[in-house]
């Protein structure tokens, strides 16, 4: 498990469970049982999960109780914890339509790791029946279990207007019957004009394994985490199953998804009216990247020559401490080939903060394009710049800083790679070494 967050709340395991203990009426005005149950999963005891199933246990009606309930069943099946399958079980017929999808959830997480009773599962599948539930997470679970009993009750979702809760379906189909047709109005949905159903759908093709959506998946108008994870994913499954091959199949999609450029994607939204400037700068605030792209789009074709006074200004009034706007006008100045935002960029190539990370990545790329189209930035520079980055753990900046070296002329770097941990760099590395190795066989 990773434990980067394991002292997110600064407490140890036996004070989480004297937290999640503590009656309601004692608990002091910084108290939180939700905190000590989420903070638990970090502690795979068993000492910790009886304290959550006691928690579970606790039906107190008020708000605050049911809220912890369910982070508790949450955190048993983050833990994958067969024992509590009981109480989690005994959660299904309650009338907490959230409590009964994170035990759904948590069933479905056990049931990675040890066989779950037909019984539960036949059960879980009658909540399909049930008015008001998250069908989309109880159609997800049996499938990943492989109840194929649940099929015919499944069937019916496929007509459902909720767009995350038909792909869940129509997956559903696929995996269990092999049959390619219902993944068609899957990848349909890559292109919905709803962002959670644009998400949810790549959620599905990795579920499938359905290895032929990932150029699709790179031309999707969501973040580029959503799209990076999709293509990582199923190149993980695919190359080891030696089904896809990572310089025809990965390699092109996963560096155009890295550069990130809006002319790569297809857009679903349009404008009805052409907007101004402050109006498209505003938009790169948007939590639907669909609509930031398109901004992106436009900016850069209709108002190249006065969009980066704006994004400076943008940038220090908001977008410094907003980590999708900051993305954005990051790329952005890559784009627009301005040499004034080096220094801006050079900063933000070694930003410390986690939550901004992608924005490393579009620095490096941004600082290539700039070094690559102005004489008075020394390329020099910065190649020693971007290489001074290349120690990293995380993967995604590296590949970027490599692939920015190699827009600079510099692929010398290739060869430190070959055996690196990350599978994707490894990949990458061998690939560009290839060559060289073949004109020195002959």
């Amino acid at each position: 498990m990773d434990k980067r967050f394991a002292n997110l709340f600064n407490l140890s395991e036996d004070e989480a469970i004297a937290l999640l203990d503590t009656p309601g009426d004692q608990l002091g005005e910084q108290d939180s049982r939700y905190i000590a149950a989420a903070h638990l999963v970090n502690f795979k005891t068993s000492k910790t999960i009886a304290a959550l199933i006691r928690a579970v246990q606790r039906t107190d009606p008020d708000l605050e109780n049911r809220i912890v309930r369910r982070k508790a069943v949450e955190t048993l099946g983050r833990l994958q914890a067969t024992e509590a399958i009981p109480v989690i079980r005994a959660c299904l017929d309650e009338e907490d339509n959230y409590l009964i999808e994170n035990a759904v959830w948590a069933i479905g997480e056990i049931g990675k790791l040890d066989r779950i009773e037909p019984s539960l599962l036949a059960e879980v599948t009658q909540l399909l029946e049930k008015p008001g539930q998250t069908y989309r997470v109880i159609i997800h679970t049996l499938t990943s279990l492989n109840y194929e009993l649940a099929l015919p009750a499944i069937r019916k979702f496929t007509a459902s207007e909720d767009l995350p809760t038909a792909s869940a379906a129509l997956t559903s189909i696929y995996r269990f019957t092999g049959d390619h047709e219902p993944m068609q109005r899957v990848l349909s949905m890559l292109q919905s004009d709803q962002v959670l159903a644009r998400r949810l759908a790549i959620q599905d093709l990795v579920d499938a394994r359905y290895y032929e959506a990932i150029a699709a998946i790179a031309r999707t108008p969501v973040s580029l985490v959503f799209r990076l994870r999709g293509i990582r994913l199923l190149a993980e499954m695919g190359m080891a199953e030696g089904k896809i091959d990572f310089e025809q199949q990965v390699a092109p999609h996963l560096e155009q998804t890295l550069r990130d450029h809006p002319a790569d994607l297809e857009l679903v939204h349009e404008y009805d009216q052409p907007p101004d400037l402050a109006f498209l700068v505003r938009e790169l605030y948007q939590t639907d990247f669909g609509r930031c792209y398109l901004a992106l789009k436009t900016l850069l074709m209709e108002h190249a020559e006065v969009a980066p006074a704006a994004l400076f200004d943008t940038y220090e009034a908001e977008a410094k401490a907003d980590y999708g706007a900051h993305f954005h006008v990051i790329k952005l100045f890559g784009w627009l080939n301005h040499a004034p935002a080096y220094a801006m960029l050079q900063h933000n190539l070694h930003h410390p903060q986690p939550q901004f990370q992608k924005s490393r990545a579009a620095a490096a790329i941004a600082l290539a394009e700039i070094a690559q189209g102005n004489e008075q930035v020394d390329k020099q520079t910065v190649i020693n710049e971007l290489k001074s980055c290349l120690d990293t753990r995380i993967w995604d900046l590296k590949y970027a800083l490599l692939l920015a070296l190699e827009q600079l002329g510099d692929s010398g770097e290739y060869a430190r790679f070959s055996d690196d941990p990350d599978f994707l760099i490894r990949a990458k590395a061998q690939a560009k070494l290839a060559p060289i190795h073949h004109q020195g066989d002959r």
